[in-house]
This record gives C-alpha cells, sequence and structure tokens, in this order.
C-alpha cells in the first residue's frame, strides 16, 4: 500500500511538473515581453529544443527586425527550419539571409544550406525533378562565389548525384517514347539525351534505339517520307558502327542498315516506274 502511495504521488507530481512548464511555455508565446522572448528562444536553440524555439524565432524575424539582434535571429531561424527538416522553408530563410546580410560571418553556410536544401528535398528520378534542376543552380551558384569553399568537393559530389538522376529520367522518358511507338518523339528524346549526357552508361543503349526508332518510323512512313527517313537510319548506322566497332549492337546495327539500304533500293526503282 505504501509503495502505491509513492508511484502515485510521482505521478502526480511529474504530471503536474509537466503541465505547469506547458503553461509556462503558452503564456510566454503570449507575451509582450521580447527580452524574456529573446532570451528563451536563444536557450531553447542552443539545448536543440527546436520545436520551443521556432515559433519565438519566427515572431523575432519580424519584430526584431533593423535591431542588433536581427542577423542573429535571423540565421537562427533558418537554421531551426533545417532542423526541423522544413527544407523548402529553410532554403528561402537561408537564401534571403544571404541576400539581407551579404556581410556576415554565417553568409558562406548559410549560401551553402540553401543549395543544400533543395538537394535534401530531390525526389526520387521517376518523380518531378523541379527541385532537382534548383538544387544543381543553387549547388553552382554557390561554387562560382566561394571556389575556395571548405563545401566545393561536397557540391562537386552533390551535382554529379543529382545529375545522375536527371540522366536516369531522361533515359527512361525517351525509352517510354520508343515502348510506345511514339518513334518521332523518341528520335527527338534520344537526340537531346546523347546531347546532355554525352558520357553516360547509357550512351550506346541510346544510339542503339534512336537507330530502330528512325528505321521502324521510315518503314511506317508514307512512300513521299520514307527515302529521307532511310537515309538518316543510314546515317546513323554507320555512325553507331564507327564509335562502336565491338558494340552491344553491331550485328543488329548491321542488319537494319542492310535492311534500310534494300529498303531505300526499292523504293527508287518503284519512283522509276511510276
Amino acid at each position: 500500500m505504501f509503495k502505491k502511495a509513492i508511484y502515485f504521488f510521482i505521478v502526480i507530481t511529474l504530471s503536474t511538473l509537466l503541465f505547469s512548464c506547458k503553461g509556462s511555455y503558452q503564456r510566454l508565446l503570449k507575451s509582450s515581453d521580447y527580452e524574456l522572448k529573446y532570451n528563451k528562444a536563444i536557450a531553447y536553440y542552443e539545448k536543440k529544443d527546436y520545436a520551443r524555439a521556432l515559433p519565438l524565432l519566427e515572431e523575432l524575424v519580424t519584430v526584431m527586425r533593423g535591431t542588433a539582434r536581427a542577423e542573429k535571429i535571423h540565421y537562427y531561424f533558418a537554421q531551426t527550419n533545417y532542423a526541423v527538416e522544413d527544407y523548402l522553408l529553410a532554403s528561402y530563410h537561408f537564401k534571403d539571409f544571404a541576400r539581407t546580410y551579404p556581410q556576415s560571418q554565417w553568409v558562406e553556410e548559410a549560401t551553402y544550406l540553401s543549395a543544400y536544401c533543395f538537394y535534401l528535398t530531390s525526389p526520387p528520378y521517376s518523380l518531378d525533378q523541379s527541385n532537382t534542376i534548383s538544387a544543381i543552380q543553387e549547388m553552382q551558384i554557390f561554387i562560382n562565389l566561394y571556389p575556395q569553399s571548405a563545401h566545393l568537393q561536397d557540391c562537386n559530389k552533390i551535382i554529379d548525384k543529382l545529375r545522375l538522376k536527371l540522366e536516369n529520367k531522361a533515359f527512361d522518358i525517351s525509352k517510354l517514347y520508343y515502348n510506345t511507338t511514339n518513334y518521332q518523339a523518341a528520335i527527338v528524346a534520344f537526340q537531346n539525351f546523347l546531347k546532355d549526357f554525352p558520357d553516360s552508361k547509357y550512351r550506346e543503349e541510346a544510339n542503339y534505339l534512336q537507330i530502330k526508332s528512325t528505321h521502324l518510323l521510315a518503314i511506317n512512313s508514307i512512300e513521299a517520307k520514307m527515302p529521307a527517313r532511310l537515309k538518316t537510319t543510314q546515317e546513323l548506322c554507320q555512325k553507331y558502327l564507327d564509335t562502336f566497332p565491338k558494340g552491344k549492337y553491331f550485328s543488329a546495327t548491321e542488319s537494319i542498315l542492310e535492311s534500310s539500304k534494300r529498303l531505300s533500293k526499292n523504293s527508287k526503282n518503284q519512283s522509276s516506274i511510276n
């Protein structure tokens, strides 16, 4: 019985303290004592209690704008958004900080983190890649601004990772056009892919699928368009054979080349008869 009494006493005491602390924090949020709010916000931030620091810092960013404390509050506010993983908002505030305080001791770090936050929001390559493109652009801006930065190596690694996502996305889209027999779109997509990613691991396959797309488009064309399209196929075939003499698709490309030549000859003979 005595043990139970002690247990209930501890539970009640802890509950009272918890509600007391919660009530105290709510009173702090409603307070107009900005000196107290500032001191508490900094204390919460330094203790990594970001959930409590965030509402206070958000208010203080506006209230203390133009004061001696504004720079620190703005930077801590951006860092707090980053800590709670609101990366898009954090990126915005880091960039705004760098623009507002270009001479700050934290400006380089803020510029880097603004770009890094976009990297953290970059989705799998199968999804929309707008944030990936933005991250690459922001990383490149940072490199241009701080070419001697300690973050330089990380920036280059991140850009490589992000470009790989774009590469995979572009190749998948090109193949989708091919697999759905939209050969005209596939030809353009493979052409752009090879231009944008000339060193891609998919380079040989992209060349071959572009050849197949031009060939299939040609043989399914109206007679008037067939000769020009067959000529394009032959040019791409020859380019592949010269570039990949030991390529995986060498024999298949030779077959397409011979087939397109026969079709071209037959087309010419048919035209002369008509």
